[in-house]
C-alpha cells in the first residue's frame, strides 16, 4: 500500500491527501514532523521537507512531484485540464499557492498564531500580523479575485491541481482565526467555501481542527 509521510496541517502533505482522498486512493499516512529529521527520513526526502511518498519500492518528495506521478498512475478522475492552456494556468496556480500564499499565509499568520506558541513557546505578536494583514494579503488576494471567473475552478471547469494548491492554504488561513472578507473579496469568499466544502477537503479540516482544540 503507498504511505505518505508528513505532519498533518502542512498545506503540503494535505495537497497530496485531498488528491488521494479525490482518486480514491487508500494509502498509509505517518505524521513525521518536518524538524530534525532523521537520516533514514532523507533517504526518502533528500531536502529533509514534508511530504514524503512511497509505492512499494518508488520513493518520491515533494507535493507537485507525488501528484503529478498519482495522475500518471490513477488518471482518474483527472486533476489536470485537458486544454493546454488551462493546463498551464492550473499549474501556475499550483506554484502561486505554493510560493505567494505559502509565504505569507504559511510563513507568517499560520507560523506565528500555531505553530510558535502551541510548540515553541513563542507568543504570537498580534499587532505584527495586523501590520501584514493590512500590507501583504491584499495584492495576494486581490489577484486571485480577478482570476476567478466562478466558484467551481480556477483554472478550466472542473475541479484540479490549481484548486488544490490554492485552497490548501485556505485552511491554514482558517486554522490562524481568518476567512476570506466576502464584501472586499466575494468570488474569492464563495471559491473558498465552496471548494473547502468538498468532502476531501472538509474531512482534513474537521480532523485538523481537532488537534487545535477547535
Amino acid at each position: 500500500m503507498p504511505k505518505l509521510y508528513g505532519v498533518n496541517a502542512s498545506p503540503f502533505v494535505r495537497k497530496v491527501r485531498v488528491a488521494l482522498a479525490e482518486k480514491g486512493i487508500a494509502y498509509e499516512h505517518d505524521p513525521v514532523m518536518p524538524f530534525n529529521v532523521s537520516a533514514e527520513f532523507k533517504k526518502l526526502s533528500p531536502l529533509g521537507k514534508v511530504p514524503a511518498f512511497t509505492d512499494g519500492d518508488r520513493t518520491l518528495s515533494d507535493s507537485s512531484v507525488i501528484i503529478a506521478y498519482l495522475e500518471k498512475t490513477q488518471p482518474k478522475p483527472p486533476l489536470y485540464p485537458e486544454d493546454p492552456y488551462e493546463y498551464a494556468r492550473a499549474l501556475w496556480f499550483e506554484e502561486y499557492g505554493d510560493s505567494a500564499l505559502a509565504q505569507v499565509i504559511g510563513g507568517k499568520f499560520f507560523f506565528k498564531k500555531i505553530v510558535g506558541p502551541m510548540f515553541m513557546n513563542q507568543p504570537c505578536n498580534q499587532a505584527e500580523l495586523d501590520q501584514s494583514y493590512a500590507e501583504e494579503i491584499p495584492p495576494l488576494f486581490d489577484y486571485l479575485e480577478s482570476q476567478l471567473a466562478s466558484s467551481e475552478a480556477i483554472a478550466g471547469t472542473r475541479f484540479s491541481i490549481g484548486d488544490i494548491g490554492i485552497c490548501t492554504h485556505f485552511v491554514n488561513w482558517k486554522h490562524a482565526g481568518y476567512e476570506v472578507d466576502a464584501k472586499r473579496w466575494p468570488k474569492l469568499a464563495k471559491y473558498v467555501q465552496h471548494t473547502l466544502s468538498r468532502p476531501s477537503f472538509k474531512a482534513l479540516y474537521d480532523e485538523e481542527k481537532a488537534l487545535f482544540g477547535g
